[in-house]
């Protein structure tokens, strides 16, 4: 478990309780140690939240605190909502998914003046062009590049042009015509970009490959001349 999953549950734990409760206590629940729970209280305290007890005495959260995506500005909430639409209407079944989770989270964390400001955004996402199915399961192929996995495909690059091989997935392009796989190709000691459509097999190896996913990928925009969108 991450260290913000932790610290989402340890505040979700706290508002289930009424009266206070021990950090041992909630160390089991969490399953986390005493020391790492009074350290997570301190991190919530500094972020606003209000608890009010002490080390070996308990811990009790008054009311009223709320969490920090409610100081999302307008511009914000509008980047994200939009993305998040964007992401349900062209992202795989299991990115449309998690999309519309993190909308029913948003809803459960804002108030009501933003969550009906969510509600009326008016930025609309289009509807995605009709483009050959995906042969490979998607989320394999995500979870692969952040496992940082060397993968062996086989790979229809035309019609009597049949190769297997083993690549380094660095990243997953999901374009209009096509989803496209980017990746360091060990047969060809170089970066090469694979249609998933033509992938006739996706399978993840247990041995992960040698450099820095972020490093690969920066050094296929400079190679392209492809600024980066946002910050890996």
């Amino acid at each position: 478990m991450s260290r913000a999953d932790r610290l989402l549950r340890l505040l979700q734990a706290l508002r289930r309780h009424r009266n206070p409760v021990t950090a041992s206590a909630l160390g089991r629940e969490l399953g986390a140690s005493v020391r790492s729970i009074y350290r997570d209280v301190q991190t919530l305290r500094g972020q606003g939240a209000a608890i009010e007890g002490e080390a070996g005495m308990g811990y009790l959260l008054r009311p009223g605190f709320l969490l920090p995506p409610l100081m999302f500005s307008h511009d914000e909430l509008e980047a994200v909502v939009l993305g998040l639409r964007l992401t349900a209407e062209h992202g795989d079944e299991g990115l449309e998914r998690a999309a519309r989770d993190v909308i029913a989270k948003l809803h459960a964390v804002l108030p009501p003046d933003l969550r009906t400001f969510v509600d009326e955004t008016a930025l609309l996402a289009g509807p995605a062009r009709q483009r050959p199915a995906d042969r490979v399961d998607l989320r394999e192929v995500r979870r692969a590049i952040r496992e940082r996995r060397k993968v062996r495909i086989e790979y229809l690059a035309g019609e009597a042009d049949h190769s297997t091989r083993v690549v380094w997935p660095i990243g997953l392009g999901y374009f209009e015509r096509a989803r496209v796989v980017i990746a360091w190709c060990e047969m060809r000691d170089d970066f090469r970009s694979f249609r998933t459509d033509r992938m006739l097999r996706w399978t993840t190896l247990a041995e992960r490959h040698p450099r820095s996913r972020a490093a690969l990928l920066r050094e296929w925009r400079e190679r392209e001349g492809i600024p980066a969108q946002l910050p890996d």
